[in-house]
C-alpha cells in the first residue's frame, strides 16, 4: 500500500537541526562528552513552590477537564499579568494551551490560508515558517542581519515588505534566536504598517520576563494596535516549566471564537492540575525569575567576553537566552563540523532562515560555557 499526503504535511521540510540532534545523540550514545549549547530550554528547575501547587491540585482532585479555553482563575490571573503590561483584555479574550507553540499553530491556522501573504523578520523561529506553510500560506521575509538584528535601522526594509497583501506579520521580541529586543521607536514603526495596509500582527512575547537592563514593550499597547494584536506567552521559559506545557494567547473575541474550535476540537484543554500550578507561578514567583535572570545576565557577558578573547565580536543579545555567532557561509557544515571534532552542539543559522550564523545558547553552567567556547577555539572554530 501506498500512502498518499497532504500538501500541507509535504511542503515543510524537516527541521534543519535534526542532523546536528542526531550527530549528538549517536556521539552520546558512544560515549563522548557533548558541550550542548543548542538546548532552547531553562536549566534551572521549575520554582519549588510551583511543583508544590502542581502536587496540591492533583492531591484535591483537579485531575479531569477543565473548560476548553482554561479554568476561570488562571484566566483571571493572566488577564491581571497582561494589564501590568498594559495589555486590556477580558478572560472571555484570553485561551488557556498546552504551550506557547500550541497558542501559535492554533491562531495561524485560524487566520491563514491558501496563498495569505505572511511577514517574518529573519532570524525568526523555526516554528514559523513550518506553520504558515502547513496552513498554505506564502512567506515574506525581511532580513535584519546587517543591522544586528535589530528592526529598527531595517524598517525600510519592512516597509518594501508589507503591502495591502499582507494578511498577518508576526514578531518576537525579545527574540529567539537573536535576543534582540526591539525598541519603542521599531515597534511604532510595525505600527504604522500594520494600520496603514491593515494587517493583523501575533505578538510573540514568549521571552519578555527574561531581559537584561531594558523593558520590553508589548506591541498591542500601542494606540491603534488593540484590536489588531495577538499577544502570545507562556510559561515554559520565564519558569523554567518547558515540560509543564503551559502557555495561552489573549486577542479580539471573534478570534478566539474561531481559534477556540480548533482548540477545543484537538488539545480539548491544558491539564487541569498544570493550570492551577501556572496560578502559583504568575503570582508568587517573583523572586525565582528574577535570580534566574540575573543568571543568565552573567552567562551572557561571561560568553561575550570569552568570544572577544578570540576576536570575535558578536550582537550582544538584550533578552531571552541565545546569541548568534558568526560562522562559514555553509552554517549547517560548520555545526555538524563543530560536533565532530570539537563535540560542541550548535544550531545553524538556516535554520532560522539567515545562513552564516549559529545561534549559541547560554541556559547551561558557567563551566559547560567556557569548556564549550575553549573547545570551539582549540578546534580552529573560533
Amino acid at each position: 500500500m501506498t500512502m498518499e499526503f497532504t500538501d500541507r504535511v509535504t511542503r515543510v521540510e524537516p527541521s534543519a537541526t535534526l542532523a546536528i540532534s542526531a550527530l549528538a545523540t549517536e556521539l552520546e550514545n558512544d560515549g563522548v562528552d557533548v558541550v550542548d549549547l543548542s538546548v532552547g530550554e531553562p536549566d534551572f528547575p521549575t520554582p519549588e513552590n510551583v511543583v508544590q501547587a502542581g502536587k496540591d491540585a492533583m492531591d484535591a482532585g483537579h485531575t479531569g477537564y477543565t473548560t476548553s479555553a482554561g479554568i476561570l482563575e488562571l484566566r483571571e490571573a493572566i488577564a491581571d499579568k497582561l494589564a501590568d503590561d498594559g495589555l486590556d483584555h477580558s478572560t472571555d479574550e484570553i485561551i488557556v494551551t498546552p504551550g506557547a507553540k500550541q497558542a501559535l499553530y492554533e491562531i495561524v491556522s485560524a487566520l491563514v490560508q491558501d496563498g495569505d501573504e505572511v511577514v517574518l523578520l529573519d532570524p525568526a523561529w523555526v516554528s514559523y515558517e513550518a506553520m504558515v506553510k502547513m496552513a498554505g500560506g506564502d512567506l515574506t521575509r525581511v532580513d535584519l542581519s546587517d543591522s544586528d538584528f535589530q528592526l529598527e535601522p531595517a524598517l525600510d526594509d519592512l516597509e518594501a515588505a508589507v503591502s495591502d497583501e499582507t494578511d498577518l506579520l508576526i514578531v518576537n521580541s525579545p527574540s529567539n534566536p537573536t535576543g534582540a529586543v526591539y525598541s519603542d521607536e521599531a515597534l511604532e514603526g510595525v505600527r504604522d504598517l500594520a494600520v496603514e495596509h491593515d494587517v493583523t500582527v501575533i505578538s510573540d512575547e514568549i521571552y519578555k520576563e527574561i531581559t537584561y537592563g531594558v523593558e520590553p514593550t508589548s506591541l498591542g499597547t500601542l494606540e491603534g494596535m488593540a484590536d489588531r494584536t495577538i499577544t502570545v506567552n507562556g510559561f515554559s521559559k520565564a519558569y523554567s516549566m518547558t515540560g509543564w506545557r503551559l502557555g495561552y494567547f489573549a486577542g479580539p473575541e471573534e478570534l478566539i471564537d474561531q481559534a477556540g474550535k480548533l482548540h477545543s476540537h484537538s488539545v480539548s484543554s491544558a491539564v487541569n492540575f498544570v493550570q492551577h500550578a501556572g496560578i502559583e507561578a504568575l503570582e508568587n514567583t517573583d523572586t525565582a525569575v528574577d535570580q534566574m535572570v540575573q543568571a543568565f545576565r552573567e552567562r551572557r557577558d561571561l560568553v561575550v567576553d570569552l568570544l572577544e578573547e578570540h576576536d570575535v565580536d558578536v550582537a550582544v543579545p538584550e533578552g531571552a537566552f541565545y546569541m548568534m555567532l558568526p560562522v562559514a557561509d555553509d552554517d549547517q557544515e560548520w555545526c555538524e563540523g563543530a560536533l565532530e571534532d570539537a563535540h560542541v552542539a550548535t544550531v545553524p543559522g538556516s535554520a532560522f532562515g539567515t545562513p552564516g550564523y549559529a545561534r549559541i545558547s547560554y541556559a547551561a553552567s558557567e563551566e559547560r560555557l567556557r569548556e564549550g567556547i575553549e573547545r570551539l577555539a582549540e578546534e580552529g572554530y573560533l
